[in-house]
């Protein structure tokens, strides 16, 4: 069953605020000279529809968020929902995440990065285009500040477990840390609006959070990764089990 067709924006919602295209040239351009003051800064890598980058923008208005899509056309919704809701502290950048870490990104200045339920790339020969890979995750630690925090959930459990072990082979970030499973105060009350499918058909929810050291992982005093204790690989869900999706999460 496809995914319903998303609303129609309206042509007379001002985006320019909060809709933006990643640059063509890698330029030294940030995202930090979207926002008009300078705040500690979030990004969601794979916003969707834009649920949890609108309700943590106006949960925590002292934070600044920048959330990028792939998908024109979800990275348009999600930029109308921020501006109907008249939020100034949250944009969308419509773009590869890839070349937005790797090329826009300063070193130490993102204090969390979120991302939730990625796409699995269920086939063998395209696994190597999922987001949780090596490179990928060395960068996100680069750009986070010491003690800043990357935030991954899933559905998939292989997918989970698979991202865990390169977590503990390719960074220093310490984890996973458990994540507790909130009841919903309201029929929104869910980081993203696939959380909420899944949760309604009681899926297994796999959530982890891994820190930055306090001290520079990326020093030239880099611990030895093959000295360091084994992680917990334990997977951290709290809701009953329930069939899997193979449809791109949003």
């Amino acid at each position: 069953m496809g995914r319903r067709a998303l609303r129609k924006i309206d042509p007379e919602l001002d985006l320019s605020r909060h809709f933006h295209e990643l640059p063509e040239n890698e330029s030294a351009w940030t995202p930090l000279e979207i926002f008009s003051c300078t705040q500690p800064l979030e990004l969601e890598i794979g916003s969707g529809k834009g649920l949890f980058l609108r309700n943590a923008a106006e949960a925590c208005a002292e934070h600044n968020f920048v959330g990028i899509e792939v998908a024109g056309k979800y990275a348009k919704f999600a930029a109308a929902g921020l501006a109907r809701s008249g939020l100034k502290n949250a944009c969308m950048l419509h773009g590869d995440a890839r070349r937005l870490v790797q090329h826009f990104m300063e070193k130490s200045s993102v204090h969390r990065v979120h991302i939730y339920f990625p796409d699995p790339w269920w086939k063998a020969r395209h696994h190597k285009r999922r987001i949780m890979a090596a490179e990928f995750l060395r960068q996100v630690e680069r750009i986070l500040v010491p003690s800043g925090r990357l935030v991954f959930w899933t559905d998939v459990e292989a997918y989970f477990q698979e991202s865990l072990e390169i977590l503990s082979q390719a960074t220093t970030l310490r984890g996973p840390i458990a994540v507790p499973e909130n009841a919903p105060a309201h029929d929104l009350d869910y980081r993203t609006h696939f959380e909420r499918k899944k949760r309604k058909e009681q899926a297994k929810i796999f959530r982890a959070e891994f820190e930055k050291p306090s001290v520079d992982a990326n020093q030239n005093d880099r611990e030895d990764v093959n000295s360091r204790p084994a992680v917990n690989r334990e997977p951290k869900y709290f809701a009953s089990t329930g069939p899997l999706s193979v449809e791109r999460r949003v």
